[in-house]
Formats: C-alpha cells, sequence, structure tokens
C-alpha cells in the first residue's frame, strides 16, 4: 500500500483504522484556532493531504453539521470517522478530539483553585483577560459581518440582533425564549430572501488526484439510510442520556447539584446554534447568574483557559463543572477533587452526547441527499439573534475586565485589551500570540507594581 501521507503519493485503496485512530488523537493535541481553525485542518488533512475523501463529500458533510446546534468542528470529527469506519470509527474521531483538551482543562481547574491567588498565576490571568474580551469582541465581528449583511438589504436580520440584544441586557430575558422567537420569526418570513451568510467553509477547488471516498464513490453499506437504523441510533441515545440523568437523580435528588448541571447542559448542546461563542451567552446566564456556580471573574479565566488549550472552545463547560461541583459538601464525592471531576465529566457528557447522536442518527439521510439542506430561514434567524447576545456577552465581559469593585477604571487592563484589538483587526496576529503576549503583560504589571 502506497503512503497517502504526501501530496505526490498514490491515493490508498483503503483507510487503516489505526493510522485514522492515530490522526484523531493527534488532531486532539493540536486542534487550536477555534472552529474555523479546526475545520480548516480537517480539511487540510483529509482531503488536500490524505486523500481520504473528496472536496466535494467534506463540504457536503460540513453544510449538515452547520444546521446543527453544538461544536461543529468535533461534529465534523465524528462525520468523517463514521463515514469511514463505521460507527466505532464516529466514537473514536469524536471521543479523541475532546479528551486531551478535557485532561487539560482538568488539571488547570485544579492549578487554578490550589494555586490560582500566586502573584505569578494571578499575574498571568490578569493579563490574559482583557485578551479574551478583544477575541470575543474579534469573534462577534466576524460572526455578524458575514451573518447580518448591509442594514438596507437585511433589516429583519439586524432587527433580530438589536431586539436579541436589548432581551438579554436591559430585559434578561431567558436564552431558549429567544432563540424561539428568532426561529419563528424566520419561519414565518421564510418567503422572504434573507442574506446567505459566508461561512467558514474552506474554499472548494477542484481535487488533484482521486480520494479514498470521491465524489462517485457509492454510498458504504453502514451509511444508507433506513428507518430501522435511525431509530436504533436515536434509542439508543436517548437512552443513555436517560439512564446517565437517572443515576444521577437516584443517587442525589431531584434538586442535587449533579443532576442540575446534566439538565442545564442538556439544553446548552440543544438550544445553543451557531458554534462555542454562541453557546457562552447561555452558559453565563445559567452557570454565572442562576446557580452561581462560580463567579463572573471564574468565568472570564475559564475562557482564559479555554482559548489556550486544544480542542473546542466550548470544552470551557468542563471548567465550569470542576468549579462548580469543587465547592459542593464533600458527602458528594469524598473530595474537593474528585467532585470536580465529576462535575467537569457530567458536563462534558451531557454537552458532548447529543453530537455523537445527531451524526451517527442523521449522517445517513445527508448521504441519501444531494440537495440543499432545508430550514434555512429559521436557522439564519437564530443566528442573527446569537449575534445580538453575543454583543451583551462582550459588553458584560469588558465591564467586569476593564471596571475593578473598588478601584473604577482599570487603565492597564483598558489598553491591553485596546492592544489586543488592534492585534487582532488590524495587524491579522493569531490568537495564541496575542494570549502569550498579554499574559507577560499581565505578570510584568502585577510583579512590578504597576496594577
Amino acid at each position: 500500500m502506497s503512503d497517502a501521507n504526501h501530496p505526490g503519493a498514490a491515493v490508498p485503496s483503503a483507510i487503516p483504522f489505526g493510522a485514522a485512530c492515530r490522526f484523531w488523537l493527534k488532531l486532539g493535541f493540536i486542534s487550536f484556532g477555534g472552529p474555523a481553525g479546526q475545520i480548516a485542518m480537517l480539511h487540510k488533512e483529509l482531503v488536500d493531504e490524505r486523500r481520504w475523501i473528496s472536496e466535494r463529500r467534506f463540504l457536503h458533510a460540513l453544510n449538515y453539521c452547520m444546521l446543527l446546534p453544538g461544536p461543529e468542528a468535533q461534529q465534523m470529527a465524528i462525520y468523517m470517522g463514521w463515514l469511514m469506519h463505521r460507527t466505532l470509527g464516529g466514537l473514536v474521531a469524536g471521543t479523541l478530539f475532546v479528551l486531551p483538551s478535557w485532561f487539560m482543562l482538568c488539571a488547570l481547574s485544579g492549578v487554578y483553585l490550589v494555586w490560582g491567588q500566586l502573584p505569578l498565576v494571578a499575574g498571568l490571568f490578569y493579563g490574559i483577560k482583557p485578551a479574551v474580551v478583544a477575541i470575543v469582541l474579534h469573534a462577534l465581528y466576524r460572526i455578524g459581518s458575514r451573518t447580518l449583511g448591509p442594514l438596507r438589504r437585511n433589516r429583519l436580520m439586524w432587527g433580530l440582533a438589536l431586539g436579541s440584544f436589548v432581551a438579554v441586557s436591559v430585559l434578561q430575558l431567558s436564552f431558549p425564549l429567544i432563540v424561539a422567537v428568532a426561529a419563528g420569526a424566520g419561519w414565518v418570513a421564510a418567503r422572504r430572501p434573507l442574506a446567505t451568510p459566508a461561512t467558514d467553509a474552506p474554499r472548494q477547488r477542484p481535487p488533484a488526484t482521486r480520494a479514498v471516498i470521491d465524489d462517485d464513490t457509492p454510498t458504504p453499506a453502514h451509511a444508507r439510510y433506513t428507518p430501522r437504523r435511525l431509530l436504533t441510533v436515536l434509542g439508543v441515545g436517548i437512552g443513555l442520556w436517560a439512564l446517565s440523568l437517572a443515576a444521577l437523580l437516584l443517587l442525589y435528588g431531584v434538586h442535587g447539584l449533579l443532576p442540575q448541571m446534566a439538565w442545564f447542559f442538556t439544553k446548552a448542546a440543544l438550544l445553543t446554534f451557531g458554534g462555542a461563542y454562541a453557546v457562552l451567552p447561555y452558559v453565563v446566564q445559567g452557570a454565572v447568574h442562576q446557580f452561581a456556580w462560580l463567579n463572573a471573574a471564574q468565568m472570564m479565566d475559564g475562557l482564559a483557559l479555554g482559548e489556550t488549550t486544544p480542542g473546542p472552545l466550548i470544552m470551557v463547560v468542563a471548567f465550569v463543572g470542576f468549579l462548580g461541583a469543587w465547592g459542593a459538601p464533600p458527602p458528594m464525592a469524598g473530595s474537593a477533587l474528585l467532585a470536580g471531576l465529576l462535575g467537569a465529566a457530567v458536563a462534558t457528557w451531557f454537552t458532548f452526547l447529543p453530537s455523537f447522536v445527531f451524526i451517527l442518527a442523521g449522517g445517513p439521510w445527508v448521504e441519501s441527499t444531494h440537495g440543499q439542506l432545508r430550514l434555512q430561514g429559521p436557522l439564519k434567524a437564530i443566528t442573527a439573534a446569537v449575534v445580538g447576545v453575543m454583543a451583551a456577552l462582550t459588553g458584560f465581559f469588558f465591564v467586569q475586565v476593564v471596571l475593578r469593585p473598588g478601584v473604577g477604571l482599570d487603565g492597564f487592563a483598558l489598553g491591553v485589551c485596546t492592544l489586543a484589538v488592534l492585534a487582532l483587526f488590524r495587524y491579522k496576529i493569531g490568537v495564541i500570540p496575542v494570549i502569550a503576549a498579554c499574559a507577560l503583560f499581565g505578570l510584568v504589571a502585577r510583579l512590578g507594581g504597576l496594577a
């Protein structure tokens, strides 16, 4: 068999399962850059270099994943793994995509809680927080610019964004209600053309050579749609969710912390469209304001950790679960560390389980159709509302970082935030270098007594 890891090599006749597993594990450690960067990395490896799948088949799957709630990059990994190696391939791909970041965030969460007040650690976080505000602002600009379009052509979209901003920041309405109203507005207006947002999908180009799963490759037997397979996958997925929730209810009761987390993160997985940054407003609203599992400053620190680790940004839910359970009474798990790990596991399981069900259940239907997917109107309207909610979230983070209780305006934090904005918008510097530089500024300021 020829080596397919180089563009000039002959394409293999089959994809070794071991090679695929090694690739998914490697991806879990190097998948920085958010959803856009992760999808681009998947495209480069699977389409351009290894030629395991054709451009058209890749984009067809991406279109479906972009319509789903939840982390689209992880859903793409599940889809590719499933298409190549059946259900086991999808489970391995989706799990290895997030497992390294889960372990890293749990370890960093423990370090944060034990040593977070040390001058060295506190200084690093002091500089990273303004960078996170700039990063969220940059994400808001990217999503808003391709979702809303010109005001004169997309007044409905702009109106939904403004309305959702007011609903969150002034009326303090719940995120699911905003999503429901936006979906209804999009459904009613579906007869009128809404702006078609561009996506972060890789640019289509003619393939240089044939792929293992090419445009005209027959659909594998396991990827063909049958009602029985659909019902089986849905039954197993819903059964796993129900059994997990029932076990937590039996152990901790209806009002227990972990059952509350399970239900909350299930809703977060099902009701939030538009990627990780769209989930954050709902997580902040529930975890900080409703349940008080952590405070706003800790949430900012969690986002900072999430930005500096590989994997999907929504893995920040592990940090939320860890901190929320860490402070629970010891009888819950016997020790604060075990409680934190249990909270992180519950948050992660209930957040990512729906993604596996969406792909393994819906993948055969996607493979059976080559037309345009439906429900564009409501989903575009939801995305517009998400822009408004993200704007409110950005303002909330900005106030938390720049205005210090008892001090007032923090000039140093404002300056670092401004520099980070310039680096991201004007000079197109990557997220990791910006975070590293801001962390260094914060460390120098704290150790030098400048802030």
